[in-house]
């Protein structure tokens, strides 16, 4: 068992002995994030779905982001609130950025925004991956779960 799994079993628990609902927004991870969530136990009882917005006009049309740059904090933003108040959920994780092996945005390579909403309080923070696509993808969807652990352990202090 890798490690994503081995935070999803952590999510599971936590969102389960905090009663709260998680739903994810994806970009450059194409779904990956809620493969993994999807496959965590009891699922189906705290987890919501997830939006993956691959096009720049899926994110401005469904997800509410902003004219302008999508690799950028205010896409972030726009991603994981849209994505909690379209799916009913009280935490969420989005994910947007240049996943290689070309710029996006006039972002190089590995540049990642993480949005992460916790009822109704919005933050948003910068990552740079190094590595191919597949590795980029693989540390975003990584990073992903963390936050989405850590948001959950501050829930239940």
């Amino acid at each position: 068992m890798g490690s994503n799994e081995t935070i999803a079993e952590r999510i599971a628990e936590q969102a389960g002995s905090a009663q709260v609902s998680v739903a994810t927004a994806e970009s450059l991870t194409g779904g990956q994030i809620s493969c993994v969530l999807g496959a965590a136990p009891s699922s189906s009882d705290w987890y919501r779905g997830s939006i993956v917005a691959y096009s720049s006009e899926v994110k401005h049309q469904v997800l509410k982001v902003p004219e302008g740059p999508v690799v950028s904090e205010a896409s972030a933003r726009a991603m994981v609130a849209a994505v909690a108040e379209i799916l009913g959920a009280d935490v969420a994780v989005a994910v947007t950025g240049a996943g290689g092996p070309d710029p996006q945005d006039g972002q190089p390579p590995g540049t990642v925004w993480f949005g992460i909403i916790a009822r109704g309080e919005v933050s948003a923070e910068l990552q740079k991956f190094d590595g191919d696509p597949q590795e980029v993808v693989e540390a975003t969807t990584g990073h992903a779960l963390s936050l989405l652990a850590k948001t959950l352990d501050a829930l239940s202090q």
